[in-house]
């Protein structure tokens, strides 16, 4: 399976359907409170889409807080899933966070998501506390790494 990586407008007609997708999905996963997805719109937000055949199978995005950097928009189609897209992606945000200067990048996930976490873990992310906006004690594991 031949996969790229490319920034990405965030108002692509193909990347907003698969953040759609996404927020389906954890729509059907965690209570409302739990699901923290992206639109696009928010400001300080950069976005790579995965492709291959022409079409997007992934998104992922590097939302620029305050002191650090949040992995957002993390999604690969179900149906391609297990080809390391996820790992490409997720080297793309790490790498334009280093480019930005950030030394910590964050993320939440659903603590259900077991194959996300394990992508997270194998990439060099550990638990930490909430952050930000996020309350802990939900349906979410809250995500470090030094960079």
């Amino acid at each position: 399976m031949q996969i790229t990586v490319h920034p990405c407008d965030p108002m692509d007609r193909a990347v907003r359907r698969r953040l759609a997708e996404s927020a389906a999905l954890m729509a059907c996963l965690f209570p409302p409170d739990d699901h923290h997805g992206i639109d696009g719109s928010e400001p300080d937000l950069s976005m790579w889409a995965a492709h291959s055949g022409g079409a997007v199978v992934g998104t992922a995005a590097l939302a620029m807080r305050e002191g650090y950097g949040e992995v957002k928009g993390m999604f690969v189609a179900p149906e391609v899933r297990g080809h390391g897209i996820g790992m490409r992606l997720l080297e793309a945000v790490e790498g334009a966070a280093r480019d930005e200067g950030l030394l910590i990048l964050r993320l939440d996930t659903g603590a259900t998501l077991d194959a996300a976490c394990r992508l997270y873990a194998g990439a060099g992310f550990v638990p930490c506390e909430a952050f930000g906006d996020y309350a802990s004690g939900t349906t979410s594991i809250f995500m470090e790494k030094l960079l």
